[in-house]
């Protein structure tokens, strides 16, 4: 009885570990990676805290004992609050389109794993689906060839093979004008920044982003991530445009540094509201989350959001489809950023040794 008393001490404390140190802004990598687990760590504190009152029909907790209790209860509280926005128990920010028939912008965007060798599970999908924009991250030379016979129905592109996980590729069946690729923070991680021209004339931003993580294998820090996300955001403060920011952020939907992004940018989650949509990881269900987004300006509303079937990659692709209605105010948040909000956002793109000036802003007047 000692040990499993000791094992639940043990559990415990490193939950209550685990939920204090993300309240720090150290951009250390295995601090920033407790932003992602919350659900799972939510749970994680449900099972001890029940645990704890089944240990307590054999041996008395005591007032130490409770009061540990007390924090894993804070702790679920705590943790639940984070991801519970990503319920359909919470309201959605962004309102179902009322005018199907009108402008519209589908995007199936992919991180197709470099090294997968399932083009053909890619493929069959953009037929099936006929988006107007596919987004591919992660591909290579290999993978652009294989992409090859998208480009009948789909003329315009950007491409940028790269072998270092860090290629992207955009086809679109609507005109592209003004694109630039750029590599804002790192040299050899790529971001794709274009017009794309609707059906009726109308045009939309569109910045296709895919920061490196924060992982011992990649960036022992956040900087280089949370400074290309913010310093896109910044460049969107004052914007009038339709605008979408798609991709592959290394980050969940509630991190510190994704909500500081939708404050700065003013953009919305069609997810909030309505569900997680996790896409990463494809093999672990248990261990899955948010890692691939798509955030729009108040000109558009939800058709369609899916997370599509595995095409072979770690990443299931994902699927939105947007209504341009310029003219609705239904929309839910996000509130104005404060004063301190908007100089972190300066502070790390500071850090991260990038200006809003290096952001191209496509179809700005």
């Amino acid at each position: 009885m000692a040990g499993l008393v000791g094992a639940w001490v043990g559990l415990s404390v490193l939950l209550v570990l685990a939920s204090l140190l993300p309240l720090s802004r150290r951009p250390q990598w295995w601090i920033r990676g407790l932003d992602f687990p919350r659900l799972q760590l939510a749970v994680l504190a449900l099972l001890v805290l029940l645990a704890g009152l089944a240990l307590h029909r054999w041996q008395p907790l005591g007032p130490a004992g409770w009061a540990l209790q007390g924090l894993l209860l804070v702790c679920l509280a705590y943790q639940l609050s984070w991801v519970l926005p990503y319920t359909p128990f919470w309201r959605r920010q962004v309102p179902r389109s009322g005018s199907p028939g009108g402008p519209s912008l589908s995007l199936l965007s992919a991180n197709v794993l470099m090294t997968n060798r399932r083009a053909d599970a890619l493929l069959a999908l953009v037929r099936q689906q006929r988006p107007d924009l596919v987004i591919t991250l992660e591909s290579d030379h290999w993978w652009e060839q294989q992409l090859a016979p998208l480009e009948t129905d789909y003329p315009w592109s950007v491409k940028c093979p790269l072998d270092n996980l860090y290629g992207m590729h955009l086809y679109s069946r609507l005109p592209l004008e003004e694109t630039e690729l750029c590599f804002l923070v790192e040299e050899d991680v790529p971001s794709i920044h274009t017009r794309v021209v609707l059906a009726d004339g109308e045009s939309v931003r569109l910045h296709v982003l895919h920061p490196a993580p924060p992982s011992p294998s990649e960036n022992e820090e956040s900087t280089e991530r949370d400074a290309e996300l913010l310093v896109v955001a910044r460049s969107l403060l004052e914007s009038r445009q339709p605008v979408v920011v798609a991709g592959d952020l290394n980050d969940v939907a509630w991190s510190s540094t994704t909500r500081l992004f939708r404050r700065i940018s003013g953009l919305l989650d069609p997810r909030i509201g309505r569900g997680m949509f996790n896409t990463f990881h494809v093999k672990f269900p248990f261990l899955r989350w948010p890692l691939d987004h798509l955030f729009h300006s108040r000109h558009f509303s939800l058709l369609s959001l899916r997370r599509l079937p595995d095409i072979g990659s770690d990443h299931f692709p994902l699927w939105v489809e947007l209504a341009l209605e310029p003219g609705r105010d239904d929309h839910e948040g996000p509130q104005e950023p404060s004063p301190g909000e908007r100089q972190r956002a300066r502070e790390i793109s500071a850090h991260g040794n990038v200006s809003v000036a290096e952001v191209p802003e496509p179809g700005r007047a």
